[in-house]
């Protein structure tokens, strides 16, 4: 659904010399009248689909909230500034906690990750119904002296890069959230970089979007793929290879960069940041996503969550 919805905003929304970048990207940047340009993010997240009121503690779901938020201003190498945060709460709270309480549980959740990165809460709204915990939070960030990371400025023989180890979220990382703000603004800083869009719908997914965003293709060489251990664990269970996992789980929150080989290699060899950073392919000009296969190209499937 979400793929032909895009299409159709792409088609019907009115676009605006103040809209700077617009509908799909992981944030918009409007023209604020100053040098820097304002970076606004939004996320909605839902009970049973994001998260398990009944199996989440509050402060967790508060803390991923924002945490996503976060990580679609880190996608763009945006520096965090504020965010608003709507609650609609079950009437009757849930098995545990009263309407107030879960409330109180979730900015108990969020607060130190704001204070964490210098996030100022301004505001938001609140209401109570009948259906499931739904939070919406906008985060707002400025971008910086080099500008923004977009998905868009990839270029064919750029190296792909990876934050971090990837797969098995669902065992915690997908609710402990550590956005890579820092990291993106201090790559964007030292390193020249052309594109950067953060997992969370899956490797193969998000950088086929990076791809198709760039008008370019992207060829994964997997034996590189950095495999967390939570991949292994759930590939014990499910029968599937740890590298699938890596591939396809998403809510990793790590970022994927494409930067020009000579940047790339200085990255490498720096590894300035505690994450770790890998380059799992590269960009080529032929269009989709690829393997490499014993220096050919093989097709591979985009596979990750579809909203």
């Amino acid at each position: 659904m979400e793929v032909e919805f895009y299409q159709w905003l792409k088609a019907n929304v009115r676009q605006s010399d103040q809209v700077l970048l617009g509908i799909g990207d992981d944030a918009a940047i409007l023209a604020v009248g100053s040098d820097t340009g304002m970076v606004v993010t939004t996320d909605t997240l839902t009970d049973g689909v994001d998260f398990l009121v009944d199996e989440a503690s509050p402060q967790a779901i508060g803390h991923k909230a924002l945490g996503v938020n976060l990580s679609d201003l880190a996608a763009l190498a945006a520096k965090p500034q504020a965010a608003v945060v709507s609650l609609v709460l079950p009437r009757e709270g849930n098995k545990a906690l009263s309407a107030l309480e879960l409330a109180i549980g979730i900015y108990e959740g969020l607060l130190p990750l704001a204070k964490e990165f210098d996030v100022a809460i301004a505001g938001g709204d609140t209401n109570t119904w009948d259906g499931p915990l739904v939070i919406s939070v906008t985060a707002i960030g400025k971008t910086t002296t080099n500008g923004p990371l977009i998905r868009s400025g990839a270029r064919a023989g750029d190296a792909i890069l990876v934050t971090g180890k990837l797969g098995g979220s669902i065992l915690g990382k997908h609710l402990a959230v550590q956005p890579r703000c820092l990291e993106a603004l201090l790559l964007n800083e030292r390193y020249d970089l052309h594109a950067g869009i953060d997992i969370s719908d899956g490797l193969s997914l998000d950088v086929s979007r990076l791809a198709e965003a760039s008008g370019c293709g992207v060829a994964l060489d997997l034996k590189l793929v950095p495999i967390a251990e939570a991949a292994i664990k759930r590939s014990a269970r499910s029968g599937r290879d740890a590298i699938d996992h890596a591939l396809s789980d998403g809510e990793d929150f790590e970022l994927i960069l494409a930067a020009p080989p000579n940047s790339a290699a200085q990255i490498l060899a720096d590894q300035p940041t505690e994450v770790g950073i890998t380059q799992v392919g590269h960009c080529v000009a032929e269009p989709g996503l690829w393997q490499t296969h014993n220096d050919e190209l093989k097709p591979l499937k985009p596979r990750g969550y579809l909203h």
